[in-house]
C-alpha cells in the first residue's frame, strides 16, 4: 500500500476551522439550556431526589445564600445541558482533530470515542442510581441526636457535581487502558503485574475524590479495579495478531 499523505492546512485555516467547531459546540449547549430553563425547578428536584427521600419526616434542603433559591436550579439546568450535548461537543473536537490522523489512527480512535462517552454516561448513572441513596442515607442516618439535616441547596449541587464527575471519568479506566497499551507505552503484562498497586491506588483515588467515609470510597474503587480488569481483557482481544493467511498460487 501506498504510505497515505494527509493534507496541509495553514494556521488561518486551523484558526478558523477551531472557531466554527466551537460555535457549533457552543450553540448546541446554549439550545439545549434555553430548551430546559423552564424546567429547572424540576429538574433540581430531579437531581436532589436521592437525598430527599433519605431526609427525616418533616426535614427540607435549605438556602442559605440569598440568590441561592433562583442561581442553583438554574446552574443545575446549565450543567445538565452540557451533560446532554457531550456527544455534540466531543463530535466537534473529533472532527476538528480527524483530518490531523491517518486512517489506522481513525479506525481506532473513533470506536474508542464512542466508548468512552457510553463509558462515562454509565458511570453517571451508576452514581445517582447506586451509590447516591446508600451514601445519603449512611449520612442521614448517622447524624447525632438533635442535629436536624437540613442541606444546604447550592453545597448540593457542589457535591453532587463532583460526583457526578469522579464516576464519569473512574469509568473511562478501560480506555484508558487500551490507549496505554495501543500507544505502546505499556505492556498488557506490565499492566496484569501492577494489578496490587492499581487496586491500592483505586482506594486512594476513592478517598481524595469522594467524601471521607468507606461506604463511597468502596463504591468507587472497586468499579474502578474492575473496570481496569475489563480493560486489561478488552486490550488483549484488540492486540491479538491475527493469523497468516496463506495464498494459493
Amino acid at each position: 500500500m501506498e504510505p497515505e499523505e494527509l493534507k496541509e492546512e495553514t494556521l488561518l485555516s486551523h484558526l478558523v476551522e477551531l472557531r466554527s467547531r466551537l460555535l457549533k459546540a457552543g450553540s448546541c449547549i446554549l439550545v439545549l439550556f434555553l430548551c430546559m430553563a423552564p424546567f429547572s425547578d424540576f429538574i433540581f428536584s430531579s437531581v436532589a431526589l436521592p437525598l430527599m427521600r433519605q431526609l427525616p419526616e418533616g426535614s427540607s434542603m435549605i438556602a442559605t445564600q440569598v440568590a441561592s433559591p433562583f442561581l442553583t436550579p438554574f446552574k443545575t439546568t446549565m450543567f445538565a445541558a452540557l451533560f446532554l450535548s457531550m456527544p455534540v461537543v466531543l463530535y466537534q473536537i473529533w472532527s476538528f482533530a480527524a483530518p490531523g490522523l491517518y486512517y489506522k489512527e481513525k479506525r481506532f480512535a473513533f470506536p474508542l470515542l464512542v466508548s468512552s462517552i457510553a463509558l462515562f454516561y454509565l458511570g453517571t448513572v451508576f452514581a445517582y442510581v447506586v451509590v447516591f441513596p446508600i451514601v445519603f442515607a449512611f449520612f442521614t442516618s448517622a447524624a447525632p441526636t438533635g442535629v436536624a439535616v437540613m442541606t444546604d441547596i447550592a453545597s448540593y449541587l457542589d457535591f453532587v457535581l463532583v460526583l457526578f464527575f469522579a464516576f464519569g471519568v473512574a469509568f473511562e479506566v478501560p480506555i484508558a487502558t487500551v490507549i496505554l497499551v495501543w500507544s505502546g507505552l505499556t505492556t498488557i503484562e506490565t499492566l496484569a503485574k501492577n494489578r496490587a498497586y492499581v487496586f491500592l491506588g483505586a482506594f486512594i483515588i476513592g478517598m481524595l475524590v469522594t467524601p471521607p467515609d468507606i461506604i463511597s470510597q468502596t463504591l468507587l474503587a472497586v468499579p474502578v479495579y474492575l473496570l481496569y480488569e475489563c480493560g486489561i481483557l478488552l486490550a488483549r482481544v484488540l492486540s491479538k495478531p491475527k493469523e497468516p493467511t496463506t495464498e494459493n498460487e
